[in-house]
């Protein structure tokens, strides 16, 4: 099975060299590594050639394609890359970002043909549509463990609130490829939530199953474009709202917006074992109301 990682690159030399050297090292082999650079002035060019010359010189070469000329934009990039991909999976690896490990991919590749032979609903329905790990987090060259995605496990992208408050990590996920062609490519006129939408309408609203394994998959760069904090906070809300007010009725998001965090209290009460003694509190004030103590 071929998985197609796409990576983009801009005048990121040094982060380019990080993310090609992360994956020249990898156990599995049946890689094909699109590299899509914007016409860079730097040092980019330099390291991809390096990178090609010395993968022709590997026992078992990958499959390299490359081109440097300018785009309209991170996502326009990302969909040229998606477009030229031959793949049966695609994993998007943005320049800056690294596999976690030599033998990450291939543990990934035993998971999902595992996966897929013991779940026989995804078996007769064909391969899995998105399969992620985790992501761990790099920020000024420190490594911060953050092995729970999002939601802290206290929901899944099976549920809308799992988008409504966050998004599932792209780099960390393999896509199906057709998936693109089924859904379309990703919304260049969106700056910094492209991927969230388009998982939005594949997962929330496609209802395509994302399955989850427990594998470090990647490292990735907190100095990048979509870093959530700062300068790009408000950027990301009003970019997910305004969609969000697209594709729900002004009913259904209002209700999102009031009762979203009081059942973010219900679930984690309910991880930690503390829902008990709520519900019993609530039974207690129910009486009270019944009887007329309280009023």
């Amino acid at each position: 099975m071929k998985l197609s990682i796409i990576t983009i690159n801009y005048n990121n030399a040094e982060g380019l060299r990080k993310t090609l050297a992360s994956v020249a090292v990898q156990t599995y082999r049946d890689i094909e590594h699109v590299i899509v650079d914007a016409a860079s002035t730097d040092e980019s060019i330099d390291v991809i050639r390096e990178y090609e010359s010395s993968n022709r010189s590997h026992v078992n070469p990958l499959t390299i394609i490359w081109s440097s000329k300018k785009d309209k934009g991170v996502y326009n990039g990302m969909n040229i890359g998606i477009q030229r991909a031959s793949g049966d999976y695609i994993q998007i690896l943005n320049s800056g970002d690294m596999l976690a490990a030599p033998d990450v991919t291939k543990r990934m590749m035993e998971a999902m043909h595992q996966l897929e032979i013991r779940d026989s609903r995804l078996e007769n329905e064909g391969r899995i549509p998105v399969l992620y790990g985790n992501m761990l987090k790099s920020y000024d060259g420190k490594t911060i463990i953050n092995r729970d995605t999002c939601g802290n496990g206290m929901y899944t992208p099976e549920s809308f609130l799992y988008f409504y408050k966050g998004t599932l990590n792209h780099d960390c996920a393999y896509i199906r490829r057709d998936l693109f062609e089924k859904y379309g490519l990703y919304n260049e006129q969106m700056k910094i939530c492209s991927d969230w939408e388009w998982y939005v309408k594949v997962i929330a609203l496609g209802d395509e199953e994302a399955v989850y394994t427990n594998i470090d998959v990647t490292i990735f760069d907190m100095n990048g474009v979509s870093e959530s904090g700062g300068k790009n906070a408000e950027l990301i809300k009003n970019e997910r709202r305004e969609y969000l007010e697209k594709v729900l009725p002004a009913s259904v998001l209002h209700d999102y917006d009031v009762f979203a965090f009081p059942i973010l209290q219900y679930q984690r009460l309910k991880k930690y074992h503390l829902w008990g003694l709520v519900y019993f509190l609530e039974r207690v004030l129910f009486k009270l109301e019944k009887w007329g103590v309280l009023r």
